[in-house]
């Protein structure tokens, strides 16, 4: 059997295994037709300019997998964050603040480095903090708001990178969080990738043995498929919500000073998908509206760091666990940020 034949009947394999996504999918879009045909053409294409946009990070991230583990250089990886975890988690919160990912675009980024043998805590930390600020926000928040709210922004950011990595480190030994990433993907990674004998050592000139050819051909198939389909059905699904959820609507519902609009703000922001840049016109018309800045800052970070379109790849990806303490981190360390805003402010 040819290496071509094993591979088109891996790839066979993984398409039948992933068929519910494949049709909930094909079936959301279907009903679309059938009932707002001009939902499902805006549908359709938000999602194919999301993909389009996100796709230079699948790739980055799927040949770093598939390289990583084709050269056995994932244990390399690995070791280096051993025994380092204090300085891996600062620096990783201090790199997320800075780095240009949302919530969705930094999951291919996330999944390379768990794939190639990354620790969770440092992982943890870059992945709270990345999608909350960058360079070019920072400018854009400050100018629509001031200096003092931007750097309150940046340094949630950090904060929350610091706390979701050091939280993390401590449940690092338990079985879910030394493992985190789901077996197969969740029926569509790695399950069929060949594994390196142990102790075959790094060789980085991989191409030139048939086996690591085979390991990085089917990692990066594996990983890419698995990125591929659960990242069009979640813009799928968000596309829906930005149709369905008007600003307007939010507007009504958070315009108040009122202490409770704080954690209103995060059962709010937590699910919403919330883009970093398009959230800083929005919420300043909330704030033009009466909200508090301190429930501003909550909710720009709650729709930062996760949404339900972001939270369905994550589910994915990695262990009930590890899925659930990643919302448990945004949900709390949202809440953090907005009341301590709201101390600082003397509200």
């Amino acid at each position: 059997m040819t290496e071509v034949t094993m591979t088109l009947r891996q790839m066979g394999g993984t398409l039948r295994r992933c068929d519910r996504v494949v049709l909930t999918a094909l079936g959301i879009v279907a009903a679309l037709a059938l009932i707002v045909p001009a939902q499902a053409v805006a549908s359709l294409s938000f999602t194919l300019g999301a993909l389009g946009t996100i796709a230079p990070f699948i790739a980055f991230s799927v040949l770093i997998a598939a390289t990583a583990k084709a050269t056995g250089a994932d244990q390399q990886i690995a070791n280096v964050f051993k025994g380092r975890q204090a300085i891996m988690i600062t620096a990783a919160a201090l790199f997320g603040a800075l780095s240009p990912f949302c919530s969705c675009g930094v999951i291919p980024i996330v999944a390379g480095l768990l794939a190639a043998g990354v620790p969770i805590a440092p992982v943890m930390a870059f992945w709270i903090s990345s999608p909350l600020m960058s360079p070019e926000m920072f400018i854009l928040t400050a100018s629509v708001f001031d200096l003092q709210f931007a750097t309150a922004k940046a340094l949630a950011a950090i904060f929350m990178g610091l706390g979701a990595g050091f939280a993390t480190q401590a449940l690092a030994r338990r079985p879910a969080f030394a493992e985190p990433l789901k077996a197969g993907r969740g029926g569509c990674g790695s399950c069929g990738t060949p594994s390196l004998a142990q102790g075959s050592g790094t060789v980085w000139a991989f191409w030139r043995h048939p086996e690591r050819r085979k390991t990085f051909r089917s990692e990066a198939l594996a990983n890419g498929w698995f990125l591929f389909r659960w990242l069009t059905l979640a813009f799928i699904v968000e596309s829906l919500m930005v149709a369905y959820l008007p600003a307007d609507a939010v507007a009504q519902w958070l315009g108040s000073d009122q202490w409770w609009v704080v954690p209103a703000s995060v059962a709010v922001g937590v699910p919403a998908y919330l883009n970093g840049y398009a959230a800083i016109p929005m919420v300043n018309a909330l704030v033009n509206m009466g909200m508090g800045l301190g429930a501003a800052l909550a909710f720009m970070v709650a729709g930062g760091v996760t949404s339900i379109p972001a939270a369905m790849a994550v589910f994915a990806l990695v262990k009930r666990t590890v899925f659930l303490w990643y919302l448990a981190l945004g949900l709390a360390g949202s809440l953090i940020v907005g009341f301590a805003y709201r101390a600082v402010l003397g509200l």
